[in-house]
């Protein structure tokens, strides 16, 4: 073939692939639903990550009283109780979330809100989280409201607070294999080369056997602002509950998260 029809070839299947994606977010961006028209401006933004938000200069109140939906919570900063020297006490120290980083919300959450309590029945209700504390330690974590049961009264006001508990779920599943191949529901408990030892070793048995083991947390969802012609409010969360505990291999430290919260009801 000679060299010139070839060369307009190459360029022609080039030039293919570069303009096919930008046509193609085009009409991604340009589409008439409502995720699909913010696209171009939200992404590689980080913007995804925030929840809504309610105009302060909005009041009034909501009966909490029926159902509610779009519960989203967008932690803000995190803290790992943990000593700062070995002469001090366990404190609540600031920690730096190092993965994921824009992806760290709990969204859509709906549920109950009959009798003035939030009573969460489904929707994305954790987020996995990886946080670094100060001494340079990683504590990975659930955030979650799962099971949320929050009272705090007969209706949705700024300044109204609905305290509760939450489940905190195992951060890893049972099948989760460890560098030694040891699992939950495998079967698989010894390493090769450590069963003579027969697990009288209590640190080597803790490795050993798997446990599924879950925790509880607490959580208060303070209303700041509320618009009671389209149902909707917002204000701030703070909730306290276990980090990981790496199916049972080591102790739990007590994680502090904070952030923006939003919601509707439905």
């Amino acid at each position: 073939m000679p060299f010139r029809p070839l060369l307009a070839l190459v360029l022609a299947f080039c030039l293919t692939f570069i303009s096919a994606p930008s046509s193609a977010s085009a009409a991604f961006v340009l589409g008439n639903e409502r995720g699909n028209a913010n696209f171009g401006d939200i992404v590689n933004t980080g913007q995804a990550n925030s929840c809504p938000a309610v105009k302060s200069s909005s009041g009034g109140s909501i009966n909490a009283d029926g159902d509610f939906k779009d519960l989203c919570l967008h932690p803000t900063e995190i803290f790992v109780k943990v000593a700062a020297s070995k002469r001090k006490k366990a404190e609540f120290l600031p920690a730096k979330i190092i993965s994921p980083v824009n992806n760290t919300s709990i969204d859509q959450v709906y549920g109950d809100l009959s009798g003035g309590k939030f009573a969460a029945k489904g929707g994305i209700d954790f987020a996995l989280i990886t946080v670094l504390s100060p001494s340079g330690e990683e504590f990975p974590l659930v955030f979650s409201v799962k099971d949320m049961v929050a009272d705090g009264g007969k209706s949705i006001s700024p300044g109204a607070e609905f305290s509760g508990k939450t489940l905190t779920p195992s951060y890893r599943t049972g099948d989760f294999l460890d560098p030694k191949s040891r699992a939950k529901d495998t079967g698989v408990e010894y390493a090769q080369g450590l069963v003579a030892l027969g697990g009288d070793d209590e640190a080597l048995e803790r490795e050993n056997i798997k446990r599924d083991l879950t925790g509880n947390g607490v959580i208060t969802l303070s209303i700041d602002s509320v618009d009671s012609a389209t149902n909707e409010f917002s204000g701030t969360f703070v909730a306290i509950q276990p980090s990981d505990n790496d199916l049972g291999s080591r102790d739990p430290v007590d994680v502090k998260i904070t952030g923006n919260l939003y919601g509707r009801k439905a």
